[in-house]
């Protein structure tokens, strides 16, 4: 994760110790809650002017961005060709406005570390020296010493003095706070449909998404530096698991896109919970020796299985492909619908971690698009509605968050360690390739199969230049990508109330974007859509889960804690089928 070399910057007045942050959901039950008015604070000494956000609006011009004034603050000019003021342009981001990332990455703990040491993995098990066996490559395990912290025990989950917990027979803390997060409803921006022929009309099929990254626990015990602010018995897996359970199950979401989900506790624990509460499951580990995987979870009296597609971003004999990521891919349809159309495709992935592989997560993710691309074309050639959910390693208005919902990026002379947004000021600045990925991955520059899926997995060599060729569209033969799903953001990215950055996953040593709801949306959405008329068959927004700012996380004292056990919080939303 990305640092500062001088805190000052992000915190003008800040101490140098200040406390960790965590969370509480409301309870989800049949029905997504109205909307209420939540007092949240600002952050430090910074003043955003408040204006509304809709789904996937970026900030207007006039918002004045303290990322604007940071040092070694990474702007256009700072590359050698002008496609990062095309990006910019594209983006409507306001002037001055930093491509490293999204705002509120600069926004860290006040303990985060000022030094200039490279920034640690999250993932520890792929940046160590690997196993026998393990396909993985990695770089010499580091040592990280514990950080001074304030010595507050009178507040739960709170950095104990010099790194350790209290003595025994110290009076034990008060009770923990709950971040308290509430439902926006959408659902009074659409206009209801008129009764035709006095027929009694069938109402349209409404369902919820959840997406969630819930902390693998061998993943948690590789990277203990990131939680010291957590007593051991919060990061016990039995008191981790209970909480996560408590969440799914009160959330109640149709469908639950999940990251991180230890194989072993899926198997023994989380798969027979769920199952007794109505879901299937469908499961994908890790490829090598990876012991985590993504899950996607339906109930059974909403949906029924088409097709499941597990997706293995590993290639053998192609070095850009030598990560254990996956995806996985689904094929539902609503109860009671028999027609073709009438089907919804369901992604869900975890991208690589490194900030500094931004091609990797580029290819991964063209994988990704082609496999959906095929899963959900209808007989008639077009697409049914597509949602995609995950923990895309990567901020709001990134070179690959704007792949996303662009459709397109032009990724000539854009550094491999801007692409995810994650780091502020990545060591070197290597190119991305043209093209990204070699011709034998048998995914052309459109994010399609270039033949038959089956043929890919074999490996295919007898491609020609032609096949990868940009479109004509793409003049003056500058290098791109595109894909065809014409996606957008179930979230803003800014807080409604006072257009405070959200945060979606904070530990000790960051707190940003990196989770996503992604959907098609059909006639009337009221997010923000790509030029061009919109598909009849697609979705509309009703309702989302609202996220919270740093200052929110703050309050509560950090995640994990004893309430919720992931160092990420989960995002909802509730979708409508256009008829």
């Amino acid at each position: 994760m990305s640092r500062h070399q001088n805190l000052n910057h992000v915190y003008p007045n800040a101490q140098q110790n200040q406390p960790m942050f965590s969370r509480h959901l409301t309870a989800f039950g049949s029905h997504w809650l109205p909307p209420t008015q939540a007092p949240f604070g600002g952050w430090r000494n910074v003043h955003f002017p408040s204006y509304p956000c809709r789904p996937g609006v970026p900030p207007p011009p006039q918002l004045s961005h303290p990322t604007r004034h940071l040092s070694g603050a990474f702007q256009p000019q700072d590359t050698h060709n002008t496609n990062w003021a095309r990006l910019q342009s594209k983006q409507h981001l306001p002037p001055g406005f930093p491509f490293h990332g999204f705002p509120h990455r600069h926004f860290h703990l006040g303990l985060m570390e000022c030094s200039d040491k490279e920034p640690p993995y999250k993932r520890r098990r792929s940046s160590e020296e690997r196993a026998p066996g393990d396909r993985s490559k990695g770089s010499p395990k580091r040592e990280y010493a514990p950080r001074q912290a304030r010595s507050d025990t009178t507040s739960p989950n709170c950095w104990f003095k010099d790194g350790k917990p209290p003595p025994p027979g110290t009076s034990p803390p008060r009770q923990a706070l709950e971040l308290k997060r509430q439902w926006e409803d959408f659902s009074h921006c659409y206009k209801s449909r008129p009764q035709s022929g006095g027929g009694r009309r069938e109402p349209p099929f409404e369902f919820s998404v959840m997406s969630y990254n819930i902390l693998s626990q061998d993943l948690l015990h590789d990277n203990n530096y990131l939680y010291k602010h957590c007593s051991s018995s919060i990061l016990n897996w039995n008191h981790r698991l209970s909480n996560i359970l408590k969440e799914l199950k009160e959330h109640n979401a149709d469908i639950m896109c999940l990251q991180e989900v230890q194989e072993d506790h899926y198997e023994k624990q989380i798969k027979p919970s769920l199952e007794a509460l109505g879901y299937q499951c469908e499961y994908k580990r890790r490829t090598g020796r990876k012991p985590d995987g993504c899950a996607v979870v339906y109930k059974k009296d909403r949906f029924s299985l088409l097709s499941s597609h597990p997706v293995e971003y590993f290639r053998r004999g192609i070095p850009l492909l030598d990560r254990d990521n996956v995806g996985l891919v689904l094929l539902l349809r609503p109860t009671g619908s028999s027609r073709p159309e009438d089907c919804v495709c369901v992604a869900n992935t975890h991208l690589l971690y490194n900030p500094r592989r931004g091609d990797i997560k580029l290819a991964q993710l063209a994988m990704l698009l082609a496999e959906i691309s095929t899963v959900s074309r209808l007989p008639d050639g077009s697409s049914c509605p597509i949602i995609l959910c995950g923990d895309f390693n990567s901020v709001p208005w990134s070179p690959l968050y704007s792949f996303v919902r662009e459709s397109r990026l032009e990724y000539d002379g854009i550094p491999i360690g801007k692409v995810s947004g994650q780091e502020e000021n990545p060591r070197g600045q290597r190119i991305l390739t043209v093209p990204i990925w070699p011709l034998s991955l048998g995914v052309t520059q459109q994010c399609q199969y270039a033949t038959a899926p089956t043929d890919v997995d074999r490996g295919i060599t007898n491609l020609s230049v032609q096949d990868f060729a940009a479109p004509p569209m793409a003049a003056m033969n500058r290098p791109s990508i595109e894909h065809s799903l014409r996606l957008t953001s179930a979230y803003s990215h800014y807080l409604t109330e006072d257009s405070r950055p959200e945060i979606t996953t904070c530990h000790s040593r960051t707190a940003i974007t990196v989770d996503y709801i992604f959907y098609s949306a059909g006639t009337g959405d009221i997010s923000t859509q790509p030029e061009g008329p919109l598909p009849r068959q697609g979705l509309q927004l009703l309702a989302r889960l609202a996220l919270v700012g740093q200052t929110d996380l703050e309050a509560v004292n950090g995640l994990p804690n004893e309430h919720n056990s992931s160092d990420h919080l989960p995002i909802l939303a509730c979708f409508r089928l256009c008829p």
